[in-house]
């Protein structure tokens, strides 16, 4: 199984950015699959997750602000980023779980300038 994370990029305070996770490689019973980020000097953390019925959950943070989705056809997974703030500056990850190996993919960049 491999991840790849794109979409990041630099944008102003209260923009959008939407970032993409292709999936790629043998996925079975579509596992859940989350976005964390890592600010510098700061521990990762969870963003949000999506379970494959498309349950969704979200930190705090960003509630309101993030929507996360997923196509299990195309394999694919998706963060809309919107009202963008600068503490949302890190570098995002896409993960998932499968029989009990967890996969991390690239890291994308996203820097919010105010």
């Amino acid at each position: 199984v491999q991840l790849q994370a794109s979409g990041g990029g630099l944008v102003q305070a209260g923009g959008s950015l939407s970032l993409s996770c292709a999936a790629s490689g043998r996925i079975d019973d579509s596992p859940a699959m989350r976005w964390y980020r890592q600010a510098p000097g700061k521990q990762r953390e969870l963003v949000a997750g999506v379970s494959g019925g498309g349950d969704t959950t979200y930190a705090d943070s960003v509630k309101g602000r993030f929507t996360i989705s997923r196509d299990n056809v195309k394999k694919m997974m998706y963060l809309q980023m919107n009202s963008l703030k600068p503490e949302d500056t890190a570098v995002y990850y896409c993960n998932l779980v499968q029989y009990g190996v967890l996969y991390w993919g690239n890291g994308t960049q996203v820097t919010v300038s105010s």
